[in-house]
């Protein structure tokens, strides 16, 4: 990196790390963001000065030329298709993402993992069981602290729990876990990516650099199992349900149980685990095969397994009000993910008021409005795609449904309508940026609104 002047497109938490990883490389960073710098409140601002006195540049919604850059870097949330990017690519510069630039730097074996669902579970899983095994373990990615951020504080006898979304594997190029997983591929994300089969490409790219002596950790279920697999150059461990794989994970007599090392092994009773539903066993089975891949002993995973309590905003039980339960589920972006928080909540057996909708995504609804019968008392529409969920729902006769301008309408109208024993349950099924800069911020607005609540 000495003397390379690098570009680092986005001024989040993930392109600052990046500016300033290359920074002390000793590039010559500049950081750019089409937002003005009057646009930034005043926290910001002095983040900006600080990093300027710092000797790293900015531009902020000023023209860039790009022939002055050698490399540009880009935050997960940068589209590659945008006019900056593209004028880079024709002009030969160097193109990379945040995650794959920090990975460059990384000493220790990182275990990866992605998925359309499940990923920050299974991510925090994996991440409580290898700090178990060894406490110079750092979870890192897209579950919360940037790659870059943390990969100089790394030692090589660390272990990296990397979640890894379809964006920042979009610009993988080296990337090399020792073991990775990918969990499941159902349609997400199709404003960015455009079709299936670009969305499975950046997924693919989680194993593309495995190598023989390597892992990669695939579910039997999955609608791309079969594709993925024949992709691998590494070893495939399996994680099921439903079958017993030859090397992997899986669901046997309501034990999970694993056959890695060539041992049939019981790791722990389904019904001891706090985390309900079959998309958490799931998770905890993928959790299990990477782990023990990676050398874990089964006394560790059942010992972790057993005592993991779930992650915020994920079925998330926060109060309850009046007799009335309340679950943030806001983790909950895209349909598959909103379906399994109701197949989780259905054990409950009481009457749900489902909060949705959200940012466009461009992906339809049907198979989710299909669990709503017999389970969904009503359901509270925000965001843009107000109008297409209630469109969707007539199709399929559902007509229990009201929208609202604000999330807070939409909470007071459904606890003012519930009754005792009902469950009230954000569970959106849409991304949070039309309304919110994150799903976490969505889910701490749901949870502040509950709790002063009257009642």
């Amino acid at each position: 990196m000495n003397g390379k002047k690098v570009l680092v497109v986005g001024n989040a938490r993930s392109g600052i790390g990046a500016a300033k990883l290359a920074y002390d490389h000793h590039a010559d960073v500049c950081i750019y963001d089409s937002k003005p710098y009057e646009k930034w409140d005043e926290k910001a601002q002095a983040q900006i000065e600080a990093l300027k006195a710092s000797g790293i540049k900015y531009i902020l919604g000023g023209e860039v030329k790009v022939e002055e850059y050698n490399l540009f870097i880009t935050s997960p949330g940068i589209s590659l298709e945008i006019e900056l990017i593209q004028d880079a690519l024709k002009a030969g510069v160097e193109v990379t993402g945040e995650f794959e630039f920090a990975s460059t730097f990384c000493k220790a074996p990182i275990v990866a993992i992605t998925g359309t669902n499940g990923k920050t579970t299974t991510t925090t899983l994996v991440g409580e069981i290898m700090k178990a095994y060894n406490e110079n373990t750092f979870v890192v990615g897209n579950i919360g602290r940037a790659f870059s951020e943390e990969v100089g504080h790394i030692p090589a006898d660390g272990i990296v729990v990397a979640e890894v979304s379809s964006f920042q594997l979009e610009t993988a190029k080296t990337f090399h876990p020792k073991v990775s997983s990918l969990l499941n591929i159902t349609p997400d994300h199709l404003n960015r990516h455009h079709t299936m089969e670009n969305y499975c490409d950046c997924k693919y790219n989680i194993f593309k650099n495995q190598t023989a002596d390597e892992y990669c950790v695939l579910n039997t279920r999955d609608t791309y199992y079969e594709e993925a697999k024949k992709l691998l150059s590494c070893k495939e461990i399996a994680f099921s349900l439903t079958e017993v794989p030859a090397c992997g994970a899986y669901l046997k007599d309501g034990m999970l149980m694993e056959n890695i090392k060539g041992e049939e092994t019981v790791i722990c009773n389904s019904d001891n685990l706090y985390i309900k539903g079959s998309h958490n066993i799931e998770n905890a089975l993928a959790a299990t095969a990477m782990c023990r891949a990676f050398g874990v002993p089964v006394d560790i995973i059942k010992n972790v397994l057993t005592s993991f309590k779930g992650v915020e905003h994920r079925t998330e039980y926060v109060t309850n009000k009046g007799g009335v339960d309340f679950f943030n589920d806001s983790k909950a972006t895209n349909t598959d993910a909103a379906r399994a928080g109701l197949v989780g909540l259905s054990v409950l057996k009481k009457p749900i008021r489902l909060i949705a909708g959200g940012m466009d995504k461009q992906i339809s609804f049907k198979e989710w409005i299909a669990l709503f019968e017999g389970l969904v008392a009503k359901v509270y529409i925000i965001g843009e795609t107000k109008a297409q969920i209630v469109k969707e729902c007539a199709e399929q006769s559902y007509y229990n449904v009201a929208t609202f301008e604000t999330f807070e309408d939409a909470i007071k109208m459904a606890y003012a309508e519930s009754h005792e024993g009902d469950c009230i349950l954000l569970s959106p099924a849409c991304a949070s940026w039309d309304m919110f800069e994150s799903y976490e911020r969505r889910g701490e607005i749901f949870k502040e609104i509950v709790h002063n609540l009257e009642g």
